[in-house]
């Protein structure tokens, strides 16, 4: 995967050209954005009045969600997708900074013609952020946190600060889900009778922009520009190079951290947990409305 995902993750785009088989469904509608409305500050909230304050009222231990939207033509129509990347974010003052690690668990695919994207768990776990000093500001009013981009290697070793290889024979590619396979391994189901695997390997490049809220989560957008390399395929149809982008409107690539306690701290607790955590997943809407 790639996040939005991801966050990682946006490794569903690979199966742009796949939709010429299409003909026969009308691709469904983006949902209204934003997908998510913003919690409104308690009225007794006392906002920090420092960034000193804003640092130690954001440090600490959050349930991640986030959200990327992407989208591309098809000879069917247009194909847009959301990946949708579960995980946990920690906020650490070091060194008078305040420090970003992330690690990511899951992640779901969704698009709006008629195929199903899947990247086994392995594969969105193996992606390893790298740490992040993040900017604390206050803005209107608003304590806000920006973390830059750290880009990340998956399915391939090397420089993560140089663009990606678009060569499928590069000796640097590597098996980093562990299923025997190059790269990290999608599996596609198009139309509910055509099966196969895609290899990828991916330079992920993400931002996020959020603002604190009384509640003490932190909401806000995610920035993507990863870049992509198709490996190769279990079918010759799946073997297209593709690096689909992220779609303009960022309210329907949204970010969402909520406060979570010391002791909720493995993947299987964090989707245990998802509805009590999270909004509903968004989906795409038929043609005729929702």
């Amino acid at each position: 995967m790639v996040s939005r995902y991801s966050r990682g993750t946006g490794v569903v785009g690979v199966v742009l050209v796949l939709m010429f088989m299409a003909g026969c469904s009308q691709p469904k509608l983006w949902p209204a954005s934003p997908l998510y409305a913003t919690p409104t500050n308690a009225p007794d909230w006392v906002a920090p009045t420092t960034k000193a304050e804003a640092m130690e009222a954001m440090a600490g231990r959050y349930a991640h969600y986030d959200i990327v939207a992407y989208d591309g033509e098809t000879p069917n129509g247009p194909l847009s997708t959301f990946v949708i990347s579960y995980g946990f974010t920690e906020l650490v003052i070091e060194d008078g900074e305040l420090v970003e690690y992330d690690r990511f668990c899951h992640a779901e695919h969704k698009a709006n013609q008629p195929f199903v994207t899947t990247v086994p768990d392995a594969g969105t776990q193996a992606i390893r952020p790298r740490s992040a000093v993040v900017s604390v500001f206050e803005e209107n009013g608003e304590w806000k946190l920006a973390r830059p981009a750290t880009p990340t290697l998956i399915g391939i070793d090397g420089n993560p600060d140089e663009p990606l290889t678009m060569d499928p024979n590069s000796p640097l590619i590597n098996d980093d889900d562990g299923d025997g396979k190059p790269g990290i391994t999608v599996m596609v189901n198009l139309f509910g009778f055509l099966e196969g695997e895609i290899y990828l390997a991916r330079r992920e490049i993400f931002e996020n922009d959020v603002t604190l809220y009384s509640d003490g989560s932190l909401r806000g957008v995610v920035r993507d520009r990863s870049e992509q390399l198709v490996i190769g395929a279990s079918l010759a149809i799946l073997n297209t190079p593709n690096n689909p982008a992220q779609w303009d409107d960022l309210g329907l690539s949204p970010l969402i951290l909520i406060p979570i306690p010391d002791d909720l701290d493995t993947c299987e607790e964090l989707m245990a947990n998802r509805d009590s955590l999270f909004p509903p997943e968004p989906d795409f809407q038929d043609v005729g409305g929702p």
